[in-house]
């Protein structure tokens, strides 16, 4: 068993926070939670200390954090929301970064995104690159983790596509499908977390899994593992937009939105850089595709309700 000490995680709760805590606590590792949700049920059985992530008061984020070693910082929005946008998220992680600097944590493992950019039309990407600028600035020792996408367990895009494709006789895909998503199955991103967690390198890697596919083939292949042939439509963008804000209201969600559109079909969610999670998705899809898809994943529910 290691050394324990005291780490925190933005959103211990939520979904690659809940399997790096999951993985501190089988360490022997302390874990402090801050978290904008207190009254959700708590999944670890009172391990973990829960405490506040109140953006009005800075102060209290960094009190919150005081004797923590290591931050892992999942918290972001997924798409603006009432008066959450992707411009608050950026100023709100700022002030996260700022607090852990002034609590005295020597080092935050920052979840990112593949191939941010400041100069990104894509509110999501460019924000992305200006929290990770706040990191590298922010004089702790920092990792730097980029994500395309996850799968396993809880995950929002690949469940919610297995849902649709268990339901519909088609399935539209925005353009012609040949853009590709490279995902990484959350306990692996919660390993490489957790090991850049115990270094002190600064350091920046697309946290991605072994292999990549062409849209239309991982629909394909997501269609097989839950034993249901559907037909594929290429669509004009805006089209498949529509159909899905059509659905928003029947499942009470938001289902695609145009930038989560424009980011795919911009090859943006794959990395030229070694793979650094090692489970295959297509591996995990026969082991469990019947599982996958018989609930709708709910995003609005999960964040803002």
């Amino acid at each position: 068993m290691t050394t324990e000490t005291l780490h925190a995680v933005t959103g211990a709760a939520g979904y690659s926070g809940r399997a790096i805590t999951s993985l501190l606590l089988d360490q022997g590792h302390s874990v402090r939670s801050l978290t904008a949700h207190p009254d959700r049920p708590d999944p670890f059985g009172g391990r973990v200390q829960p405490a506040l992530l109140d953006w009005e008061r800075p102060e209290a984020i960094a009190r919150a954090l005081e004797g923590v070693r290591v931050l892992y910082n999942t918290w972001w929005i997924r798409f603006a929301h009432g008066d959450t946008h992707h411009s608050l998220a950026v100023e709100r992680s700022r002030v996260l970064v700022h607090a852990a600097n002034q609590a005295g944590v020597e080092r935050i493992v920052h979840t990112s995104i593949t191939q941010p950019s400041a100069d990104s039309p894509l509110p999501y990407f460019a924000g992305k690159a200006a929290v990770e600028q706040a990191v590298r600035g922010s004089g702790m020792s920092w990792a730097i983790l980029r994500p395309a996408v996850f799968f396993g367990g809880r995950d929002v895009l690949l469940n919610n596509i297995a849902w649709l494709l268990r339901r519909l006789p088609a399935f539209g895909v925005p353009g012609d499908g040949r853009y590709r998503v490279q995902p990484i199955h959350v306990d692996d991103f919660a390993h490489l977390a957790v090991t850049q967690g115990a270094l002190r390198e600064d350091v920046t890697l697309d946290a991605v899994g072994p292999e990549a596919y062409a849209y239309d083939d991982l629909v394909r292949l997501l269609a097989k593992a839950v034993d249901h042939p559907v037909r594929l439509l290429h669509l004009p963008p805006g089209l498949v937009l529509l159909a899905s804000k059509l659905l928003g209201p029947i499942v009470g969600d938001v289902v695609l939105t145009r930038q989560e559109i424009d980011g795919l079909m911009a090859d943006l969610l794959v990395s030229d850089q070694d793979p650094t999670g090692t489970t295959r998705l297509s591996d995990w899809l026969r082991e469990n595709g019947d599982a996958l898809g018989r609930t709708w994943a709910n995003e609005l529910k999960r964040h803002y309700r």
